[in-house]
C-alpha cells in the first residue's frame, strides 16, 4: 500500500473513533458526520492507490460518485450501495442550520448505534478490496 493511500485510511480509523466518541457523548449529529467522513476517506485511499506521485484523490464528497472513481461501485452490493446513499446527506447537510434540525430530528442513539457499525463494517470491506 502506498504511503498515501495509508494516510487516507489512516484518516478513515481516525475518523470512525471520533464517531464512537460523539456517540458516548450523545452528539448525534456528528456521528453521522463522522461517518460519512469515514467513508469518503477509506474510499480516497482507495483512489490514491492509483493516483500519480504527488496527485490527489478529486475534491468531492458524494460517497456513490468516490466509489465509482474508485472502482469498486460495481462490486459493492445493493446493501452497500443504498447504505452509502443514506450516508450522502449526512456530510453537507450537517453543516448548514437549515438542514440541521431537520437531520438531528432523525438521529436517535439506536439509529446512530447502527449507522456506526455499518459504517465499521463498510470500513473493514473497502479496506479488503
Amino acid at each position: 500500500m502506498s504511503d498515501h493511500s495509508e494516510y487516507w485510511f489512516e484518516l478513515a480509523d481516525y475518523d470512525i473513533e471520533t464517531a464512537k466518541a460523539m456517540l458516548n457523548s450523545k452528539r448525534y449529529l456528528y456521528v453521522g458526520f463522522m461517518c460519512h467522513q469515514t467513508i469518503e476517506k477509506a474510499l480516497k485511499a482507495v483512489i490514491a492507490r492509483s493516483c500519480e506521485e504527488g496527485e490527489m484523490p478529486p475534491k468531492v464528497h458524494d460517497l456513490s460518485r468516490l466509489a465509482v472513481r474508485a472502482g469498486i461501485i460495481d462490486t459493492m452490493s445493493e446493501e452497500q450501495q443504498d447504505f452509502i446513499e443514506e450516508l450522502n446527506p449526512l456530510n453537507i447537510q450537517a453543516r448548514y442550520p437549515a438542514y440541521k434540525d431537520q437531520i438531528y430530528k432523525t438521529l436517535t442513539q439506536e439509529k446512530c448505534q447502527v449507522l456506526l457499525d455499518s459504517t465499521e463494517e463498510l470500513l473493514c470491506w473497502i479496506k479488503e478490496q
